[in-house]
């Protein structure tokens, strides 16, 4: 039994044991920093199990966007489009290359970016003569976008597509990992993730070539010579052999993590289904996703709560939930940036609450979470 009084978190680090003794490995070979064989195995391990030859561990998913935006040429003065409802590194990395996004809206089935919205916006352009330098899709809360969809558009107007996987790591599209489709992938491993290296990322391709010049300009550009030789500008972007090795033993566990939250998201929905004004986070008949978090919308009218006011009970009794993302053409920061669509990001913004989801987390603390909600509703 649990301390009924423990702090519950929305999604923490969960350990399958195996990180310990790759993690002591890395200490007692002393191959500590910058890279190392764990990083190698990481990246080769990593590979297999998504699909795909060519990775390339770095500090960060949001590194892995910089360095995928670089190699689709994208520059000062140009647009790439990406979701609104995304995390802020998804717009941050494209400002990195001096370019601007614009933010396009969310299809109700799967709550990621429309395809016929991204269509509208890329015929638009082109018969403006400025076509998009890229597309970066993101694969929000652990469920994949419509990617037969997004690439018929993309390949049609010579569009490069970067997957911003870093919430769906496991979740597939017609049986392949997202992360996989378009021209490049990317993961993160922050601490909240479905598996955590504490920080760190992912880059991968099928294209070989692309992904050794990434690996080229993540270690600050230096050529291959005795003295210290630069011929363009890099980063200092690699994964360090000590942050790999917990990564693989994340790795190993990643099937029972997704049966985890799977599980723990199936319960919320057992457990709350009965309350008016209660609904879930979608599953889009063309994939499974890894239900990263479990959300619920919330009708206020019905429910009698807003969601606000609902989280702020949850966290009196020691309960971690948030906010879904609030959508990128809303945020201070990009208020100059061009929006395509309605209000459909907007809605799924002011309706959405996100609950305790951590593969780790015990049947006893999420009954303690459904409890909490359900008597929330009849102290009105």
């Amino acid at each position: 039994m649990t301390n009924p009084s423990s702090r519950i978190y929305l999604s923490p680090p969960h350990m399958s044991g195996k990180e310990r003794e790759y993690m002591l490995d890395a200490f007692d070979s002393n191959w500590i920093a910058p890279l190392g064989p764990h990083v190698d195995a990481f990246e080769e391990e990593f590979g297999s199990y998504v699909g795909v030859n060519n990775a390339l561990a770095l500090s960060s998913g949001t590194a892995g966007l910089h360095l995928a935006l670089i190699l689709c040429g994208v520059g000062a003065g140009d647009t790439v489009l990406c979701p609104t409802l995304t995390f802020a590194a998804t717009a941050n990395a494209i400002h990195y290359c001096g370019a601007s996004p614009v933010f396009i809206d969310s299809e109700s089935k799967s709550w990621n970016m429309c395809p016929n919205l991204l269509e509208e916006e890329l015929r638009e352009s082109a018969n403006k003569g400025r076509v998009p330098k890229a597309v970066i899709v993101v694969h929000v809360f652990g469920q994949s976008a419509d990617m037969k969809a997004i690439m018929r558009i993309c390949d049609e107007f010579g569009v490069p597509v970067i997957e911003d996987a870093a919430e769906s790591l496991g979740a597939t599209y017609e049986d392949v990992h997202t992360g996989t489709i378009g021209d490049f992938g990317v993961y993160s491993f922050n601490g909240n993730k479905i598996m955590t290296t504490s920080g760190g990322g992912m880059l991968v391709s099928r294209d070989k070539g692309a992904i050794n010049k990434a690996r080229y300009l993540s270690t600050q550009a230096r050529e291959p010579v005795v003295h210290y030789e630069h011929r363009e500008i890099g980063y200092n972007y690699r994964l360090s052999n000590v942050l790999a090795a917990i990564g693989r033993g994340q790795l190993a566990a990643m099937p029972e993590k997704i049966a985890s939250r799977r599980k723990i998201f199936n319960r919320y929905v057992d457990g709350l289904s009965n309350l008016a004004g209660i609904s879930f986070m979608p599953e889009a008949e063309y994939g499974v996703s890894n239900r990263w978090l479990s959300i619920i919308n919330i009708d206020s009218g019905k429910f009698g709560l807003t969601p606000d006011v609902l989280r702020k009970e949850l966290e009196n009794h020691n309960i971690e939930s948030r906010p879904v993302w609030k959508p990128m053409h809303l945020q201070p920061v990009f208020s100059a940036s061009k929006f395509v669509g309605g209000d459909i990001a907007e809605n799924i913004f002011s309706t959405g609450l996100c609950l305790p989801s951590g593969s780790g987390l015990k049947k006893d603390d999420q009954e303690r979470v459904i409890d909490k909600i359900q008597c929330a509703v009849k102290n009105i």
